[in-house]
């Protein structure tokens, strides 16, 4: 009998750290690895935001707190909430985890039971699938296309409800694809949501402030005020303000819900890190205006990664609406070899040879659940883009 759990059997490690961290090693061992497999931001985090931590640390504010964060940062998350998405919350209403992933999981562990359902379109990030298994509910993946830009229909959503729906995950601007939704293309699915008020609504809004070409961002709580009771509406610091490494995250819902995730989190991690909570309140509360010409350098990678992959025969690769990933298909290199005999069988085939005959690291699709795709984190210089894109349509064009 195996001494490990029967649960972890069904979840597997993150494929977005698995790359990464493979990369990493043939970089340690002197290959020239250009990684666009990570999805960080490059730029440092905003000095204000960077002080705020120190005063912090100088005031003695590095003892424990609340569980699910301190008073300042849940008011600091009620006035960003009220400010950007028109939505009202008191701070029972709020709850603050270590980096965005911990709300999201303690929201399925508080919630889901053996044979609960959870709508998932993919492609996906990868942790929502796995984190539903670990809470024992059981992920139903609804499968978009290239051709409808990776959004969701109203009638894929209607034909994936069932009695044992308990949540549908939406994550808009999305990870992997960049896409967004509209408020009109949005309102057509919570339409569907509203004839069925056993189906709660979990948003992943990680990626809200990197929108590009005029793309006006909403979520579904505000779009359909009937969801308001039903929806967990989560957000972060990691990805707009560039503190990936604060891990602070946050979540806004219905206070039976937030006080049941305190119940997870004060019996797993307790109190996120004390002193980046108090840098989360100045990233919240101080100046935004860093965020426009940290847009205007994201877009202009964007288009950089866009041009450079849309050149190459086999390849397609729409242009996104926001975040900083694009998702080309290579449907087109499918069954071609590589100078070094490998056959691209799939896109798993496709990324492993990318990185170990020209040295760039990219994720499979079949990591976000839908093949066969690739995806490009453009989080990095523009030099770096250009190089490491350059090598991509080198390697494209030696296939045979």
């Amino acid at each position: 009998m195996s001494f490990l759990s029967a649960t972890l059997s069904r979840v597997k490690p993150s494929p977005t750290i698995a790359m990464t961290s493979k990369a990493a090693e043939l970089k340690s061992a002197g290959r020239d690895v250009i990684g666009l497999s990570a999805g960080e931001p490059d730029f440092d985090t905003p000095q204000n935001i960077k002080d705020a931590a120190v005063a912090a640390i100088a005031a003695g504010k590095t003892k424990y707190t609340a569980p699910d964060g301190i008073p300042e940062l849940k008011q600091a998350v009620c006035a960003k909430m009220k400010r950007d998405n028109g939505l009202d919350y008191v701070p029972a209403q709020i709850s603050v985890g270590t980096g965005g992933k911990q709300t999201l999981y303690n929201a399925l562990m508080a919630t889901l039971n053996k044979g609960d359902e959870v709508i998932i379109p993919a492609p996906y990030w990868v942790s929502y699938p796995d984190m539903v298994l670990l809470a024992g509910g059981t992920p139903v993946v609804v499968e978009t296309s290239l051709e409808n830009s990776f959004k969701l229909t109203p009638e894929q959503l209607e034909a994936a409800i069932t009695p044992n729906t308990k949540w549908f995950i939406f994550n808009s601007p999305s990870n992997p694809t960049g896409a967004g939704y509209s408020w009109d293309e949005l309102k057509a699915l919570t339409d569907v949501l509203m004839r069925h008020p056993q189906v709660w609504v979990m948003t992943d809004d990680m990626y809200e402030h990197l929108a590009y070409d005029g793309f006006e961002f909403c979520t579904p709580a505000q779009v359909e005020p009937g969801l308001y009771d039903r929806t967990l509406t989560c957000n972060g610091v990691s990805k707009a303000y560039a503190m990936t490494g604060w891990r602070i995250g946050y979540a806004a819902g219905p206070v039976e819900l937030i006080a049941a995730m305190r119940k997870v989190q004060s019996q797993s991690t307790s109190n996120p890190c004390s002193v980046s909570q108090w840098a989360a309140v100045e990233a919240l509360n101080g100046t935004q205006d860093f965020l426009a010409p940290n847009n205007e350098v994201f877009k202009r990678r964007r288009n950089l990664v866009v041009d450079m992959l849309s050149q190459i025969d086999g390849i397609t690769c729409p242009t996104p609406e926001g975040a900083f990933y694009v998702y080309p298909s290579i449907a087109g290199l499918i069954g071609k070899t590589t100078p070094a005999g490998r056959v691209i069988d799939t896109d798993e085939a496709f990324a492993t040879a990318l990185l170990e005959e020209a040295a760039v690291a990219v994720v499979f699709g079949a990591a976000f659940g839908l093949s066969p795709n690739f995806r490009v984190s453009y989080a990095t210089s523009d030099e770096a883009l250009t190089e490491a894109c350059t090598r991509i349509q080198h390697f494209c064009a030696a296939l045979t």
